[in-house]
């Protein structure tokens, strides 16, 4: 189980764990359940360049479609491929499990939140 405190997190609702120059996200428990039941997700390929802001993936679920951003610039080094088999694992295991892709990022994204401050956007 993932330490949520010890994740960043983008107003986009997605978290980020990371490693060196190495960014990994997901979406949050919070994005999860206010999308439902997630029964579709589209990732980019593995080497493919993003752009931070810039949608990268659609998770579509049984009541919406979301957007998957890119929360840096970089370039793609691993997909979920167990998530895009098996997209309720976005639901159940969504800090676990449910993790999207892997970017390889030259400088980290500003304006990450802490687990606080994410808590707080959410409850408002």
């Amino acid at each position: 189980m993932t330490d949520t405190s010890a994740l960043s997190y983008t107003e986009d609702h997605e978290w980020l764990r990371i490693e060196g120059s190495s960014v990994t996200v997901g979406i949050t428990d919070y994005a999860a359940e206010q999308l439902g039941d997630v029964v579709f997700v589209e990732l980019p390929d593995v080497g493919d360049e993003v752009e931070a802001g810039t949608v990268v993936g659609e998770i579509e679920s049984t009541k919406s479609v979301g957007e998957l951003f890119a929360p840096a610039t970089g370039t793609v080094t691993a997909i979920n491929d167990a998530v895009v088999d098996d997209p309720s694992l976005v639901n159940s295991s969504p800090f676990d499990q449910g993790w999207m892709l892997t970017i390889d990022v030259p400088e980290l994204p500003e304006g990450l939140l802490d687990a606080d401050a994410y808590a707080k956007l959410v409850s408002e």
